[in-house]
């Protein structure tokens, strides 16, 4: 029998104790031994349900139980969680997690604490969800040199902007819409300004490239300020609005990424990507173009993913994965990137610039530094990168 904890039970941690609940006997015939869920880690009072036996509030039992074999990590955040997934890692505990925070933040220590300890650190929740990317990226797709990646990392902002698209409302009464859902936070900075989407493909660009880009080094710019009316533009124009997270290998063998709502040709097959639905787009050199689409929130769903981690772990205790990021990337920057660029403002359309409608325009390519540089001179109200 394998025994495994959580930490943390809240969306994630309630959906994966539901997960095993459902699925036992499937799990069990998987690894060849049964699952048994040990402990739950909450400060929350627990005795009224039907894991009270199991629930307890101090980290050192299971820190300290030579018996327990994955702890799985859904607090959240990167104090707490980054303490005691540490400690577990020192321990011998193989963990499993749905943190993008912690992972962007301090994966490379925390992998190598796994690699000092053979043991798995395992997150590929911590991305799309209940979508299946961080093993396709570093297992399917192995025999690839990746050139880049693009995704809808956040179902919020994506729910936002396909109300703004079909249902024709503003951003303000589209978030309120989300709130009222659940699927947007009373406080939800961390996804409509994207940051939430930064850490997921500072992650995703970490695995590809196996070099260190954290978020704070990436340019991100979320939906707060996206006006309706460029919105219809796009749409009229064959376009339609993303907040995309994207991430690249350049030619002079640095890498880039950032976080910017684009404009997407409706051809794209990421176009037609709406609601809460996440999508991502991996280019490599020998495979072209794949995309892994599905649910990229939501407790069944991540807990799906946290559960195919866990089993992933403990088929793997004797070899463990080889995960690991190395030295920082050499980066460039935000503005050396170059592309076509869409502009609205009340001014005359320069030569080579493909007129819209509505006072907008699309420019040629050019290098983000030059296309700022045009939207101060003819003093744009909006100015947004689109997707080639």
């Amino acid at each position: 029998m394998a025994n495994f904890a959580i930490m943390g039970f809240g969306t994630v941690g309630s959906g994966v104790a539901e997960v095993l609940r459902m699925n036992a006997g499937p799990i069990a015939e998987k690894l060849g031994e049964p699952l048994n869920l040990k402990y739950i880690l909450d400060v929350r009072d627990l005795s009224a349900t039907p894991y009270a036996d199991m629930a307890v509030k101090d980290f050192s039992i299971l820190e300290n139980d030579q018996d327990l074999d994955v702890v799985v990590e859904s607090i959240g955040g990167a104090k707490v969680a980054l303490d005691f997934t540490r400690r577990a890692l020192l321990a011998g505990k193989h963990v499993v997690t749905s943190n993008k925070e912690l992972v962007a933040s301090h994966g490379k220590e925390l992998l190598a604490i796994a690699k000092e300890k053979n043991v798995n650190y395992l997150f590929e929740a911590s991305v799309g969800g209940g979508i299946p990317i961080l093993r396709p990226l570093f297992q399917c797709l192995a025999g690839n040199q990746i050139e880049e990646i693009a995704g809808i990392l956040n179902g919020t902002t994506n729910y936002i902007l396909t109300r703004m698209v079909k249902g024709g409302i503003p951003f303000d009464e589209a978030l309120k819409e989300a709130q009222a859902k659940g699927y947007a936070e009373q406080n939800p900075a961390a996804d409509v300004e994207g940051l939430d989407a930064g850490r997921k493909i500072c992650i995703l660009s970490n695995l590809a490239w196996g070099r260190e880009v954290l978020p704070g080094q990436i340019s991100v710019q979320g939906i707060s300020g996206l006006e309706l009316k460029d919105v219809a533009i796009a749409s009229g124009a064959g376009y339609r609005v993303k907040l995309l997270g994207r991430a690249m290998r350049l030619a002079d063998g640095r890498q880039a990424a950032y976080v910017a709502p684009h404009l997407v040709p409706a051809d794209c097959p990421i176009a037609a990507v709406d609601d809460v639905f996440n999508a991502i787009m991996i280019r490599g050199n020998a495979v072209g173009d794949v995309m892994f689409y599905g649910r990229g929130a939501g407790d069944l769903p991540t807990a799906s993913a946290v559960m195919g981690d866990v089993i992933d772990a403990l088929q793997h205790r004797e070899k463990r994965r080889n995960l690991g990021w190395n030295e920082s990337a050499p980066l460039a920057s935000f503005s050396e990137l170059s592309m076509r660029w869409y502009l609205r403002g009340g001014f005359q359309v320069p030569e080579n610039c493909q007129v819209l409608s509505g006072g907008a325009m699309l420019t040629g390519v050019l290098s983000a530094r030059d296309a700022k540089a045009l939207a101060e001179k003819l003093d744009a109200a909006a100015l947004l990168p689109v997707l080639q």
